[in-house]
């Protein structure tokens, strides 16, 4: 199904925000809300926030009985989740993959492979398949936030080595940036809005993007949400966007504490880990002076191996899969307090202007003036976008944090069968060589 036009979002007025026409996209045309309109300076008494879904108080018998259980939710659950997957049919496909390696005499860098996937008019191709540097992906979130102010754009990883990598071109650092990559692209391209931005399209589709024109008037667009606030001073935050922010700093607090704890834990792993295989070491060269002892001292090295392999995939799969969706989460909430602070600023402005023309229309009866009403619009729609914006997330939290904790636990449950298995294995062994040995004593 191809379409030709952005979908409206759910406006916090009776009528709905893409009936009009956005006032961040108009250069010129002024823009005059309807008479069914209508603003609360004040705020909204009722604050009603998704931060949860219910908790299931049934637990399944086995692991794989759990996860099962648990995908079947995600399949349920998944056009509450987003109305829009339930009323559109996707039509923009996205994938990073194959990074690569360049050296030149100039400087070392990754590409990565960005195929595209698409039946959209605005495409002049089907399929699309380019190689992309992580600054073609920060060119493209600039773009995006300053074309699209009033929406949550999705978070990049860091420019910069993260912690515990030394390396920025080793495979390790290298597989954990495409995976980021790839899914900042993914949540752009399943944006309502965001996916029909022609600087994405720019993004996918061509040969080089500093040759790409005529894009600098949406780059324009947000310059005047950028510095709107000016002098103004906002009077008071609405209580839904003031239980946002409340939100975004007690889950911050919260995912920061998990990730210092998550970083000693594999502090203290990887230096068990270390002990451990010195302390095979030691059961394995004992086994070679030892011949009646020789089987079960092998058997106890053999099961110490086994529990360092397990120990090192558990904690890999903390570095390269747990950590880094901690690590989006805390950049996604800056992402949404930048927002936020840019919605305060436009409702700033939009009070400071109508304390203005009220006291101007009181002194000589001026009607109030086409650029309060324009502000209005602009606080307007921000609410609209805000709000849609923060429903989405909070279905996407969701469902990552279901994935990820459900992933930890049957991560867990495997490490801990493996160590059981191969210390039961010796067992057996042990209790075999006591029989052989009563067997010869008798004969």
């Amino acid at each position: 199904m191809s379409v030709g036009a952005p979908r409206g979002l759910a406006s916090s007025g009776q009528k709905p925000i893409m009936e009009i026409l956005h006032p961040l996209s108009a250069a010129e045309e002024p823009l005059s809300p309807g008479p069914d309109v209508t603003v609360n300076v004040g705020g909204d008494k009722e604050a009603v926030l998704t931060n949860g879904t219910p908790v299931e108080t049934s637990s399944p018998a086995s692991a794989s009985s759990l996860f099962n259980r648990l995908q079947l939710d995600d399949d349920l659950e998944a056009d509450a989740r987003d109305p829009y997957a339930s009323m559109e049919t996707r039509d923009l496909f996205v994938t990073v993959d194959d990074p690569k390696k360049h050296v030149s005499t100039m400087e070392t860098y990754i590409t990565y492979r960005v195929s595209t996937k698409t039946s959209r008019i605005e495409f002049d191709l089907p399929e699309y398949c380019m190689r992309r540097r992580y600054q073609d992906f920060d060119w493209l979130r600039i773009k995006l936030e300053d074309s699209q102010p009033t929406h949550l754009i999705p978070p990049l990883p860091e420019k910069f080595v993260m912690k515990g990598v030394v390396d920025r071109f080793s495979e390790e650092f290298v597989e954990t940036r495409m995976k980021a990559l790839d899914k900042f692209l993914k949540r752009v391209a399943d944006h309502p809005v965001l996916s029909f931005n022609p600087h994405l399209n720019a993004f996918l589709s061509a040969k080089d993007l500093n040759k790409r024109q005529g894009l600098a008037l949406l780059t324009k667009v947000g310059e005047s949400v950028k510095h709107v606030a000016g002098g103004y001073k906002l009077r008071a935050r609405p209580a839904e966007f003031c239980a946002m922010g409340e939100y975004l700093d007690t889950f911050s607090q919260k995912l920061g504490t998990i990730d210092r704890i998550a970083q000693r834990i594999l502090k203290e792993q990887s230096e068990y880990l270390t002990e451990l295989r010195e302390y095979g070491t030691v059961y394995s060269s004992w086994a070679g002076s030892e011949e009646e002892l020789q089987r079960p001292l092998e058997g106890v090295a053999g099961s110490v191996t086994t529990c360092c392999g397990a120990l090192e995939e558990l904690s890999d799969n903390m570095s390269q899969d747990f950590l880094p969706v901690l690590r989006e989460y805390v950049l996604y909430i800056e992402s949404m307090k930048n927002v936020l602070r840019k919605r305060d600023q436009s409702q700033a402005e939009y009070e400071g202007r109508l304390e203005a023309a009220v006291l101007r229309k009181q002194e000589d009866r001026t009607p109030i003036p086409m650029e309060v009403e324009k502000c209005q619009d602009k606080v307007e729609c921000f609410n609209a976008d805000l709000k849609a914006d923060w429903e989405r997330w909070q279905g996407n939290k969701r469902q990552d944090f279901k994935q990820l904790l459900t992933g930890m636990a049957d991560k867990n449950i495997n490490y801990y069968e493996k160590c059981q298995a191969a210390w039961e294995s010796l067992i057996t062994l042990l209790q075999d060589k006591q029989t052989e040995d009563k067997t010869s004593e008798t004969n």
